[in-house]
């Protein structure tokens, strides 16, 4: 079992019932899926470059990305619709708690003049996206070996039903938000 799926349920589950009051343990919030997504817009000009990423989201997450295709064609863009312009891998159960655990241990750590996640990027329904200036923060990724320097957004889907309870529940689980309580970068 993986080292966070086993703090989520010896630790985090009992102080969410104590603080929220809960009358079932399955009525406690959880982290239903990630998704991890990266745009890769000058992709219309060299389709080399979507490989590239495809191999790094491929070694950070463990699982095949699935290619994201344009719904609209925008001239100012020059992207036509049907032309791929992402990837984005979807992480459930056993990947996804082990992908938290590496993200809050190592890779977050490594993140260059990092004062804490920011509260603002709560959707209001208690998921929460992180952006990440680039990939090589990721101990899978050589920086000698990088092409193309990419971002990510990596997004958590909760059970929650506010921003409070999934705050809680990320920051139980580890999740090194910011100490002021401020969203400003």
């Amino acid at each position: 079992m993986a080292r966070l799926k086993e703090i989520y349920k010896t630790k985090v589950v009992p102080q969410l019932i104590e603080e929220f009051k809960y009358q079932n343990p399955m009525a406690v919030p959880r982290v239903q899926k990630v998704i991890v997504s990266m745009g890769v817009g000058r992709a219309t000009e060299n389709e080399k470059m979507l490989d590239a990423v495809k191999q790094d989201l491929m070694n950070i997450t463990g699982q095949m990305p699935v290619e994201c295709r344009a719904r609209k064609s925008v001239s100012n863009f020059k992207l036509r619709a049907g032309q791929k312009i992402g990837l984005k891998v979807t992480l459930r159960r056993e990947r996804m708690f082990e992908f938290i655990d590496r993200l809050i241990s190592l890779a977050i750590p490594r993140i260059r003049d990092f004062r804490g996640l920011s509260l603002k990027s709560f959707d209001g329904k208690g998921n929460y996206t992180i952006g990440i200036d680039e990939q090589t923060v990721f101990p899978e990724i050589e920086p000698a070996k990088i092409e193309y320097q990419q971002g990510m957004d990596i997004t958590f889907v909760t059970t929650a039903e506010t921003d409070e309870q999934a705050h809680k529940l990320l920051s139980l689980m580890g999740m090194p938000f910011r100490k002021d309580g401020s969203g400003n970068e």
